[in-house]
This record gives C-alpha cells, sequence and structure tokens, in this order.
C-alpha cells in the first residue's frame, strides 16, 4: 500500500510500506477514505532533521473497518468510523475521566510503530476504545469533510473552549485564523460567547472566522495587536483567550490581552519550552492557563449530532483538495497559505 513519509524538513514523499495488518487481538485495519494535513504538520515541515528510514505522516482520518481482531466487540467489518488524532484503550482511569490523550496503554498516529493517516490504509490499536462509529454514512456521503473535522481540529477548538470554561456572555479572544483557530471560534459561539474577537490578517479565513461567530477581527500584532483588543473590550481584555498558534508571539499575545481573573487556554503545539508565568504575567492578574493536547475522543458523541444534521459545517475549512500523490503540493500549499487545510482523498 502507498503512505506518506517525510525524510526531513520539506522532503514529503509517497512511497510503497507493508500492507497494514493486524498485530494483537485489539487491533483493527481501517481502509482510509479521507485524511488531510495539519497546521501542526508543518512544524516538522520546517524544522525536522534528515531521517534516513523517513517518518509516517498523518494523524486525522476517518475510514471503513476492513478487518478486527479476536478481541474487538464493537466494530465489523464494513463499519465506517472516525479516528481521534490519539488512539486510547478507553478504560484507563484517564480515559475514564475523558483524557485520552494521556490513556496508560495509548499513543499516537505515526509514531511508536504504528502507521499514519497519510496513507491507504492503517492499523489501529485499542480499536474498541480508539473508534468511533458512525451507522448510515457512506464512502460518497457529502458530510465526509465535517466529520474528518472530529478526528482533530473540530475537537481541538472545542477543547481550547472547554478548558476556559467558556459560557453564555462571555467576551473570547481567539489568537490565530487557522483551522484550529477558527473552530475555536465555532466552539466559542456554541457555547454562548457575546463578543468574539479573532486575531487573523488573511482575508479569506477572516470571512470565514466571521460565519462560525466571530463577531470582531484584529488583524494588528504586538503592542498595536493588544491596544485595539483592549479597546474592543473597554479596556479590561478579554475573559477568556483561546490561543491556537504554539509560538511564543502568541502567547506574548494571549498575556497582553486576558483580562484579571480571565484564562487563557492553549491547544497550539507549543514550540517553546519556557513562557512568563510570574508576577507580572498571570500571577498578579490571578489568571488561569489551561490548555494541552486535545483528547477529542471525549468529544466526539457530544458534537457528532450537530454535524450530521447539518447545524454546523466546519468541513467548511477544508479549502483544496488532493490525492495521495498530491500530498506533497498539499504541504506546499499550506506551508505557502495558498490552502487553509487540505483534504486527501485516499
Amino acid at each position: 500500500m502507498r503512505a506518506t513519509y517525510m525524510y526531513g524538513a520539506g522532503d514529503v514523499r509517497i512511497q510503497e510500506v507493508p500492507d497494514a495488518a493486524l498485530q494483537q487481538p485489539t487491533d483493527a485495519v481501517v481502509r482510509i477514505v479521507r485524511s488531510c494535513i495539519c497546521g501542526s504538520d508543518l512544524h516538522p515541515y520546517h524544522s525536522m532533521p534528515t531521517v534516513p528510514e523517513g517518518s509516517p505522516m498523518g494523524h486525522e482520518f476517518v475510514g471503513v473497518v476492513e478487518d478486527i481482531g479476536s478481541g474487538v466487540s464493537t466494530l465489523t467489518r464494513g463499519d465506517f468510523v472516525i479516528a481521534p488524532f490519539a488512539w486510547s484503550d478507553g478504560t484507563c482511569q484517564f480515559c475514564r475521566e475523558g483524557l485520552q490523550t494521556s490513556c496508560e496503554h495509548g499513543g499516537f498516529w505515526a509514531a511508536g510503530g504504528i502507521g499514519g493517516g497519510q496513507a491507504e490504509a492503517v492499523r489501529v490499536p485499542q480499536a474498541d476504545g480508539t473508534l468511533v462509529k458512525v451507522p448510515g454514512i457512506g464512502e460518497d456521503s457529502t458530510l465526509l469533510h465535517s466529520l474528518l473535522t472530529l478526528s482533530d481540529v473540530y475537537g481541538t477548538g472545542w477543547h481550547a473552549a472547554h478548558q476556559a470554561h467558556v459560557t453564555q456572555g462571555d467576551t473570547v479572544a481567539v489568537i490565530g485564523d487557522g483551522a484550529v483557530g477558527l473552530m475555536a471560534v465555532l466552539s466559542a459561539k456554541q457555547m454562548g460567547a457575546e463578543q468574539i474577537i479573532l486575531m487573523g490578517r488573511h482575508t479569506v479565513r477572516i470571512d470565514l472566522g466571521r460565519t462560525f461567530g466571530a463577531t470582531d477581527v484584529v488583524a494588528e500584532r504586538g503592542a498595536e495587536g493588544i491596544a485595539k483588543v483592549r479597546e474592543l473590550t473597554g479596556g479590561h481584555g478579554a475573559t477568556k483567550v483561546l490561543e491556537a498558534v504554539g509560538h511564543v508571539p502568541a502567547y506574548d499575545q494571549a498575556v497582553g490581552i486576558v483580562r484579571p481573573g480571565g484564562v487563557i487556554s492553549r491547544v497550539g503545539v507549543p514550540q517553546y519550552e519556557e513562557a512568563p508565568i510570574g508576577f507580572g504575567s498571570l500571577f498578579g492578574g490571578n489568571i488561569t492557563l489551561a490548555g494541552g493536547p486535545a483528547p477529542v475522543r471525549a468529544y466526539i458523541e457530544e458534537l457528532l449530532p450537530a454535524v450530521l444534521d447539518g447545524t454546523v459545517n466546519p468541513g467548511l475549512v477544508f479549502d483544496s483538495t488532493v490525492d495521495l500523490d498530491g500530498v506533497p503540493d498539499g504541504y506546499r500549499a499550506m506551508d505557502d497559505r495558498k490552502a487553509l487545510k487540505v483534504l486527501i482523498r485516499s
């Protein structure tokens, strides 16, 4: 079968690899119908050192169950399933608490000998705990785009708002107009935020952000951006700040715009090890720092009904489609900001 591998910064290749196959009784094999390129995939695309054996890529996919191990009890061949970006057993103490990204027996795609989602098929460990089947969905469904967002970006945007405890009447600022930031806007709107300030500067993305519920847009960055947000919030700042970028300037922006007693919720994968948390940044203002890798498995059943009935259409974040051979071009398009999020038809 074919799969995407990265061999170093900017070096993405499609190659033949052994077919995905069962290894444990708790495994399933899923034929991938749709996958995509994530903004977080651009981090290694920019900085990954050369690796002679390459590294599999991709952590978001939906597909059809092709085979199941003898220990799998909740799935059958032919089920259409959503795969969260982390696999988990669903039974350990952390899974029971809704923290599947900390599963004692889990892990992440494209790591530890597990294949990636930008491929024709993948072995799914802990299939019962990981996969969410969606009855009645065919491979030509018009909902595939939106269902795929439940694998990561919609659940991650929801996690940002959830961890910030966004509630009715809140003033929310979202830093970043990528797919996760736009999903954070959508999620804050669903949770009842009254004012949603999107900090971004790309016209198409901003327009989509307004569609999802943004009431204001701030294109400025640094001190100028901080001043603009404070002007929009009566000088106080935002009660909840959702940071969906992961770089130090975005964190500094969050600290600058959060009001005393507010919450900063980070879901952009941090590309730094240290950040200000002292008296002059968080401590003095009684500011809460929250967020983390989203346990999207905990949210899929909650978010799924609105996708299925068309109440929300998170699949609008996909603005480009490639087949598997076109994945290297998809990476370049996202890196050049010519695409917001690239869908892959396997």
